[in-house]
């Protein structure tokens, strides 16, 4: 049975949680986090890393931001990037979540 906490929580916590999952949703924004998961890259270097053009890396980069998934600091001209580690650990709390509060229940035998 759920406690009014939990569905409280899982209330405000679905958007924010539905944000990441649309943002890992496509291969470009996943291959530009794996570029990101060992150091700060420019723009200019993560277009060159996934041979697209800038316009098309900014779509991918504004869905990463506002996710909450990368942070952006501009230096000059160029805005470098940077993983958010505290959004993948909202990620991995939620997910966790599923072992601590998911009972695993045998499967169902359909009447036929």
């Amino acid at each position: 049975m759920k406690t009014a906490a939990k569905t409280a929580a899982k209330t405000v916590t679905e958007p924010a949680i539905l944000s990441l999952f649309q943002a890992f949703a496509d291969g470009y924004r996943v291959q530009i986090i794996e570029l990101l998961r060992d150091q700060e890259l420019c723009a200019c270097d993560i277009a060159k890393h996934l041979g697209i053009t800038q316009s098309k890396l900014s779509f991918h980069l504004k869905t990463l931001r506002e996710a909450g998934l990368i942070d952006g600091n501009q230096e000059g001209r160029w805005i470098y990037y940077r993983l958010n580690l505290q959004q993948f650990v909202v990620l991995e709390q939620y997910i966790a979540e599923f072992r601590r509060y998911s009972p695993i229940l045998p499967a169902r035998i359909c009447p036929d």
